[in-house]
């Protein structure tokens, strides 16, 4: 059996954790209520993985950062929600750490 593609992963936790079937997550993304069950299906069992305009909308409805969903470890998709969380004045405080710390 092979391991789960990040992606498949990292949509199924999105999508339990706002409490939606993968029909209501499609249908909000705009697919047609007849196929958005088999749709989202599909990319959470790992067959497809969509483009990049499909992508940004779940994450948008998800309220996650698009690169959510490619992050392979658990702890690096925790550290993005956080980050995605942050107002932009924190995320300058965090871009001033950095920066002295990779100096």
């Amino acid at each position: 059996m092979h391991a789960m593609n990040p992606f498949a992963k990292r949509l199924q936790e999105a999508r339990l954790s706002a409490k939606l079937s993968q029909r209501e997550l499609g249908i909000r993304i705009g697919f047609e209520p007849s196929s958005a069950s088999s749709r989202m299906n599909h990319y959470e069992r790992g067959r497809h993985v969509p483009d990049y305009t499909i992508v940004k909308l779940i994450a948008e409805v998800l309220e996650v950062p698009p690169w959510y969903f490619f992050c392979d470890s658990d702890e690096e998709a925790i550290r993005l929600i956080k980050l995605a969380r942050l107002s932009e004045h924190q995320v300058s405080k965090i871009d001033k750490l950095l920066d002295e710390l990779v100096d």
